[in-house]
This record gives C-alpha cells, structure tokens and sequence, in this order.
C-alpha cells in the first residue's frame, strides 16, 4: 500500500510516517503496540529506532520531518520487518509467560526484552516454529535476571526488611540530619542573578554557549546555598513571593528529615525531598535499562543516606547548581502567554515559551482560560488546564527525579551547555506528557460523548 498522497515537497513527522507503516502491517502486533494499534513510545524507541531504521547508518531518516523520498524509504524499511516484527511479538509474549513462570517481578519487561526478542526472531523466527523455543525463553529471562546482579526492587525490600539494618539505617539518618544545618546560610540573590546570566546564553538558536557564569556557580557552591536556603523559612528566592523556595519539591514548608521505609508505588510516590530511602531507590531501579552498572544494593543504600541529607537531597553541586538554574526556568515558565510582562525573561524562557505556545492543547487550554463559560467537559480538560498555570511543579519534579538518577551513577553535568540540554530535555518531557494526558482525555470524552443522533433526539424533546 502506498503512502498517502501529498504535495510535492511536503515534509511529514517521522512518528506520523511510522505511525502509518507500522498499522499498515496488519494484525499479530498487539504485544508492541498501544491500544489504538499504534506501536507503543518504548517499541519505536528499543528497536523501531536503533534496530530497523538504524538512523547512524542512514541519516537521512534522523529528522524529526521527512521529505518524501526518506519517508517512503522509512515505510519501506518497517514494511520488510514486518515477518519479524510478527516473530518479535510472540516471542515476547513468551518470554512473558515465562518470567511469570518463573516468578520474575523485577524491572520493566518492555525495557528487559523487547531487542532480546527481536534477536530471538531474527535468528529463529517465529517460537512456535522452534522446538526448543521454551528453553530458550527460559534461558533469556534467567540471564537477564542474573545480568543485573541482585540489584533490583526485591532485592532493596529483602535488604530494608532487616529489622537491625532498619534500625541502624534510621540512626544514621538522625546524625546526618543534625549536622545539616552546621555551615551558615547566605544570602540567593547573587545565585539568582547567575542563574538568569547562565540561562540567557543558553537558549539561543544557535545553540546553548558555555557561560563563565555556570563555572562560577559550581565554584561558589550556589547550589549548596540554595539547599540549605530551602532547610530554613527562606522567601523571595525567585522574586517572586507567591512561590514557595522549594518550587514543589516538598509538600510540607520545610524539607522533613528522610525515613527508611519499606514500600513504594509509582502512582502515589511523594515529592522528591519527601521520599523515604526505598522511595528514592525505587524509582532508580524500576527505570534503570542497565541495572548492572549501579553499585551494589547495599552500596545503593548507604550512599543514599548520606545524599538524602545533602542539601537538595543531591551530593554532586554541578547537580544542585542545575536544580538552581532549573527554578529559575520553572518560575519563567508560562506556557498559556498570561505573564508576558513579567521580569526576568531570558532567550532561554522564550524558546521554551515558544515551543509549548505552539501545542494545540495549550492554545485549547489558553481559550479555556480567559473563556467566562464553565468547561464544557465537566472539568477534565479545566484541570489540564489548570497544570500549565502552574507548570513549575511537573517541571521541578521531574527536573530533580533525572539529576538524582545521574547522581546515583556519578554522571555530573561538566559545563553550561551539558546542564541545558538536561534542563531543556526536562522541559520537552514536561510538554510531550502534557500533550499525551490531553489526548488521553479527549480519546475518553469523545468515547463516552452521546452519538449525535441521540442528541438530536433529546433536543426535540426538551422543545416538545
């Protein structure tokens, strides 16, 4: 089947092209695709991407916009995978069974198997073809399960459930708790000023430029200060006092001292400086693709003690000068244009600003604002809404959730322009997800919308 026609010269999104090609396959997909048949975010990522386009080794499909010819050369490359997109499928699907079998719980299996099966269907084809396809299956999933070396969820709960090591664990966090506050607060004005000098040479179109600025930061330790700032009743570090100085990073008015815990959830994890030991740890195991780099769990834990009370729950400063950098981009952040005329813009507010004004969920939320009738969709869309008016608490969030992970694993950010691509890819994260809620909600509004012909009828007979 063809591409669908378009005007000569017209560019299209690379994700719409493979959008197309891969529905185009027909059924056999389900395991790697979402539920309205498009291949799922971690499909295109894990092996559309790096495994079938292979974008190093054909450039020209690297854009995020194709022109026709690459276009249908990337349509044709999904389409002659198709047979082995197929295989992968059920191969996962296998391997499913089988870790469930085998009472394997630990990581995301989309992360752990996806290029495993598409391994598995490039040498053998489909499983069912394959005699022995269960002991493979069961061969995968074990040295999968031993290549991360006890370093997973389980492996921390067994590790915190010691009621000695709990214990100890909470004694050690007392002391380091208490020293916290043994070096002097100062003044943040001077960090705010540098922050807004570092984040105006970053967002130029150009391309970010390695500000002095950002070395004396690091140098003076400013993200320490605004750490130990935010221990205190610190106000007015953004200039701005309708915010508070932690930007959401605590639900509490001060950062509370950290616990050990036993438990966590995805779905009701805390803010970041509210966590406990197995909260903060937790989130690094459950989305880590290469646990066997990470320390050992005991390790894990007795660093993360420690970090827990540095200041802004991070050691390494050109980390905490990046949550510095990255407040002063949150509180500028105005995706709906209501504060045009505030202080303190910088190249780098406006290109973000830019980009996010340009979501068509925005100009929708943008229409909702300043509109004076009620919303229409019994207030889903009103609360999406209502995010961007407030959109530094996802950005800080996240923001912190990504530098504690590069903590976890020794990886500081070494200039200006390293920090911004970190704090710009926190921001196109922030915005992307936005958009999917979004969708998200218009796709169950428009389910659960009357058809039109049972509107009809109840406007005749409300005028009868």
């Amino acid at each position: 089947m063809p591409l669908p026609s378009q005007p000569t010269g017209a560019r299209r999104p690379r994700a719409m092209v493979i959008d197309g090609a891969w529905r185009a396959l027909g059924p056999g997909l389900e395991s790697l695709s979402g539920p309205g048949g498009a291949p799922l975010t971690r499909t295109v990522k894990l092996i559309v991407l790096p495994l079938i386009l292979r974008p190093t080794l054909h450039p020209e499909l690297a854009a995020d916009f194709l022109a026709p010819e690459p276009a249908a050369r990337l349509d044709a490359l999904i389409r002659e995978s198709g047979t082995r997109l197929v295989a992968t499928a059920q191969w996962f699907t296998l391997l499913k069974r089988t870790r469930r079998a085998l009472g394997v719980v630990a990581g995301n299996p989309q992360d752990l198997y996806f290029q495993r099966c598409f391994e598995l269907a490039a040498e053998h084809g489909e499983p069912g073809a394959v005699a022995s396809a269960g002991a493979l299956a069961r061969a995968v999933v074990e040295d999968v399960a031993d290549a991360d070396g006890g370093r997973t969820v389980d492996a921390l709960k067994r590790y915190l459930a010691d009621t000695a090591q709990h214990a100890g664990l909470e004694v050690e966090l007392g002391i380091a708790w208490e020293g916290r506050l043994l070096t002097p607060t100062a003044d943040t004005a001077a960090a705010v000023a540098l922050a807004g000098e570092v984040l105006e040479a970053c967002g130029g179109a150009e391309g970010p430029r390695n500000s002095p600025a950002y070395t004396s930061m690091v140098e003076a330790g400013l993200g320490e200060l605004l750490g130990r700032a935010l221990w205190t009743h610190v106000s007015g570090v953004w200039e701005r006092n309708d915010l508070p100085a932690h930007l959401g990073l605590t639900e509490r008015e001060l950062p509370p001292r950290p616990q050990v815990g036993r438990s966590a959830s995805t779905a009701t994890l805390p803010a970041p400086l509210d966590r406990t030991l197995f909260e903060r740890l937790f989130v690094v195991l459950q989305s880590s693709a290469r646990r066997e780099e990470l320390l050992t769990v005991p390790e894990l834990v007795g660093r993360e003690v420690g970090r827990s009370c540095a200041p802004l729950g991070l050691h390494d400063e050109t980390l905490r000068v990046a949550v510095l950098l990255g407040g002063q981009l949150a509180v500028g952040l105005d995706p709906l244009g209501i504060g045009e005329s505030a202080p303190g813009r910088t190249t780098a507010h406006r290109a973000v600003n830019s980009r996010w004004r340009r979501e068509a969920s925005v100009l929708r939320a943008r229409r909702m604002t300043v509109s004076p009738r009620p919303d229409p969709d019994g207030g889903v869309l009103d609360a999406l809404a209502q995010d961007l008016r407030t959109p530094w608490t996802a950005y800080m969030r996240r923001l912190w959730v990504r530098l504690h992970g590069r903590d976890v694993r020794d990886a500081p950010l070494a200039d200006a322009a390293s920090a911004w691509a970190v704090l710009d890819g926190v921001a196109r994260s922030v915005m992307m997800d936005h958009r999917a809620r979004v969708r998200s909600a218009l796709r169950t509004l428009t389910a659960s919308a009357p058809p039109p012909a049972a509107v009809a009828e109840a406007a005749e007979s409300r005028s009868a």
